[in-house]
C-alpha cells in the first residue's frame, strides 16, 4: 500500500495546489484525478507499475511506456504536456536538476549510434518526414505554410545564406537522404558531396540523384567526416543536424576539420540543437536520459556559447547566427500529427514498441521547443584571414520589408 497511498496524498496535493489534466487509471477501478477534466489517462494493469510514478520523472514515464508496463490514453500533445505538468509539479527538487555528460565518442562508436537511430527503415521515416525526406527543422515563412512548403524554404534559406554559385563545390556533413546537395545541385548549378554514416540514407540518397540525372554533379559517399580528404578544396560547407553526434570534446576537432576542407574565402554553415543551459547541461526531468537510452545514444548539445567559441578558436570568423527554436517547434507539431495519422501503418514497420518511442520523442520535442528546453541554431562563419567574401549587409539572406510585405 505504501506506493499506492504515496500517489494517492500527491493527487491530492496537486490537484489544489499545480493541477495537471491527468488521471490515474488502477488495476483494481479506482481512479487518481491530478486536475479537473483530465485529458490524458495512463492505465495501470499491475502494482508493480506504480514504481514508475515516484519519484516522478519522464524517463520512468517514458520507459515503462515503450515497455507496456503503462498504457497511455489521449492525443500525443495531451499525453507530454500533462505527464510533463504532473512530473514538474510532483518531483523532488533535486530530481530536476539536468546532469552534465562526458561521452568518448569514436568513429565506431558514432557508426554504431548513427545506424542505431537512422536505419530503422526508410518508409517508417517517410510516414512522418516531407516528401523530400528532411529530417531537420523547416522553415516558416507564415502560419499557413505546409511541412512541404517550410522544408523547401529551408533548404533555400540554407543555401542563400552560403551564397551558394554555379560552380562552387559543396560538401554536406551529414547529408541526410540527400535533399540539400540535391536542391544545391539542381537548383543553384554546384557541384555537392554529401557524407553520411547511414546505410539506408546513402542508399536513398544515390536513388533521388540518378533519379534527378544529378550523377554527374552530385554525388554521396558512406563515409565519417573524419575521413574527407580533400584539404581546402571546398568552397561550401554545410552541415545540419549533425553535430549533436559529434560529443563536447570533439566540437573544436570538428570544427577545425571543417576550415581545413574550406577553400581560403570559404563559407559554412552549422545548423544544429543547442542546449539552453550554459554548461552545456542535457534536458532536465528525465527527458535527456530517456533521449540517450532510446532515441540518440551518446548525443550531446552544447550550449550556443560554447560552439561560438570553438568555432572560433578552430579560425572561422562567425557572421551570423539565427535562432530557429519557435520553427522548430512547429516542426515537430507536423511530425507529430503525420506519425499519430500513420499509426498502423508504423507498427506494421517498425513494431509498437518502436512506435511508441518515435511518438511520445516526437511529442516531447515539439513540447520542449515550444518552451526553451532546448534550441537550434544556424551559425554562418566565414574561413577569413582579414578578408571576407560576405557582403557588408544582411540582405542577400532576408529580402526587404517590400518584398516582406509582398509575401504575406
Amino acid at each position: 500500500m505504501f506506493f499506492e497511498n504515496r500517489l494517492a496524498q500527491l493527487a491530492a496535493r496537486l490537484r489544489n495546489t499545480q493541477p495537471a489534466p491527468l488521471r490515474v487509471s488502477l488495476w483494481d477501478g479506482r481512479n487518481l484525478d491530478f486536475g479537473p477534466d483530465p485529458k490524458v489517462t495512463i492505465v495501470v494493469p499491475q502494482k508493480s507499475a506504480l514504481r514508475c510514478f515516484l519519484p516522478p520523472d519522464l524517463m520512468k514515464l517514458g520507459e515503462a511506456y515503450v515497455e507496456g508496463r503503462i498504457r497511455v490514453e489521449g492525443s500525443l500533445r495531451d499525453i507530454f504536456e500533462a505527464c510533463a505538468r504532473f512530473v514538474h509539479a510532483g518531483a523532488q527538487p533535486d530530481r530536476i536538476q539536468r546532469l552534465l555528460r562526458a561521452v568518448n565518442h569514436t568513429p565506431k562508436g558514432d557508426r554504431r549510434a548513427i545506424q542505431y537511430h537512422y536505419d530503422v527503415s526508410n518508409e517508417f521515416y517517410r510516414l512522418f518526414l516531407d516528401r523530400n525526406m528532411v529530417y531537420s527543422c523547416a522553415y516558416y515563412r507564415s502560419d499557413d505554410d505546409t511541412l512541404e512548403q517550410a522544408q523547401e524554404q529551408k533548404l533555400d534559406h540554407i543555401l542563400t545564406k552560403l551564397r551558394v554559385q554555379p560552380g562552387h563545390r559543396l560538401l554536406d556533413i551529414g547529408c541526410g537522404w540527400g535533399a540539400l546537395i540535391i536542391r544545391a545541385a539542381a537548383k543553384y548549378g554546384c557541384l555537392a558531396t554529401g557524407i553520411t554514416l547511414s546505410r539506408n540514407q546513402y542508399d536513398l540518397a544515390r536513388e533521388h540523384i540518378r533519379a534527378e540525372g544529378l550523377e554527374g554533379r552530385c554525388e554521396v559517399r558512406l563515409q565519417d567526416y573524419r575521413d574527407v580528404p580533400e584539404t581546402g578544396a571546398y568552397d561550401r560547407i554545410a552541415s545540419v543536424g549533425m553535430f549533436e553526434h559529434v560529443g563536447l570534446k570533439h566540437l573544436g576537432a570538428y570544427f577545425r576539420k571543417m576550415d581545413a576542407l574550406l577553400a581560403e574565402g570559404g563559407v559554412v554553415l552549422n545548423h544544429g540543437i543547442t542546449s539552453a543551459h550554459t554548461d552545456s547541461r542535457i534536458v532536465g526531468m528525465g527527458v535527456g536520459q530517456f533521449i540517450d537510452k532510446y532515441v540518440f545514444p551518446d548525443g550531446e548539445l552544447p550550449h550556443i556559447s560554447l560552439v561560438l567559441r570553438e568555432m572560433s578558436e578552430a579560425g572561422l570568423e562567425v557572421a551570423d547566427v539565427e535562432s530557429l527554436r519557435r520553427h522548430y517547434a512547429r516542426t515537430c507539431e507536423h511530425w507529430v500529427e503525420n506519425i499519430e495519422n500513420s499509426r498502423a501503418e508504423a507498427v506494421r514497420i517498425a513494431g509498437e514498441k518502436r512506435y511508441r518511442i518515435w511518438s511520445i520523442y516526437l511529442a516531447g520535442c515539439a513540447f520542449g521547443f515550444a518552451r526553451n528546453w532546448m534550441n537550434i541554431y544556424q551559425v554562418l562563419a566565414v574561413k577569413a584571414r582579414g578578408k571576407s567574401s560576405l557582403p557588408l549587409t544582411r540582405d542577400w539572406i532576408y529580402p526587404p520589408a517590400r518584398e516582406l510585405q509582398q509575401l504575406a
